[in-house]
This record gives structure tokens, sequence and C-alpha cells, in this order.
């Protein structure tokens, strides 16, 4: 077992760079949502950090990912970015969320968090 995931493998460094994206992505919407409870922010403005949220987070993933990688970083920070994508759809599906979203929506985010991973990757 030891062998399959030892401490530096790509599985294990994907998960612990995931875990901290979906950090940062609590972060930033405990910070949106202090700023909707003390200040009177608009609609647009909240779509605008939920979208900062999407790329910030999957860029930060996508980049440390990438920095553990030798090759293709950019493929490496796509990967995360869909991961990341994956999980978030995973979990809007089961609260049952995503029911009420249009699919022009699902699909625009899909594109923010594989381009913000795919960025991060590059960028590293």
């Amino acid at each position: 077992m030891d062998k399959v995931l030892h401490r530096n493998s790509k599985v294990t460094v994907a998960l612990k760079n995931l875990l901290f994206s979906y950090v940062i992505t609590v972060l930033m919407i405990l910070l949106l949502s202090f700023l909707m409870l003390k200040l009177d922010v608009s609609n647009k403005i909240l779509s605008g950090g939920i979208i900062a949220t999407y790329i910030l987070s999957t860029f930060i993933g996508g980049f440390l990912f990438g920095k553990s990688a030798e090759h293709k970083r950019f493929l490496w920070g796509l990967m995360m970015g869909g991961l990341y994508f994956a999980i978030l759809l995973l979990a809007s599906i089961l609260t049952g969320s995503v029911m009420g979203m249009e699919p022009a929506r699902v699909f625009t985010v899909m594109l923010l968090c594989l381009f913000g991973g795919m960025l991060g990757g590059m960028v590293s």
C-alpha cells in the first residue's frame, strides 16, 4: 500500500492542492458573506465575487500542482480545474441546487474553473 500512495505521488499532491483550493473557496465565500452582512452589496458585485472565487481558487490549485510537475504544467493545472469543477458539480447535484441552474451557467462555471487551473499551471 505504501508503494501505491507514497508521500510525493501525483495523487497525494493533487488531493492536497485540491483541498487547499477548497479552503481558499471557503475563506472567500466567508468574506463575501461578511460583506453582504455589513454593506449593501449588489447582485453584480456578488456575482463578480463568486466568479473571482472560482478563478482564484483554481488558479492557486493549478499553480501549486504545476510547481510539483516537471512537464506540461498547463495540463496538470487544467486537470486541477476539472477536478475542482467535478467536485463542485457533484456537491451541487447532491444538494439539489444545480437543478435550478440553466446549462449555459453550468458550462460557464466549468470554463472558468478550467481556465483558472490552466492559467495557474502555466504561470507556475
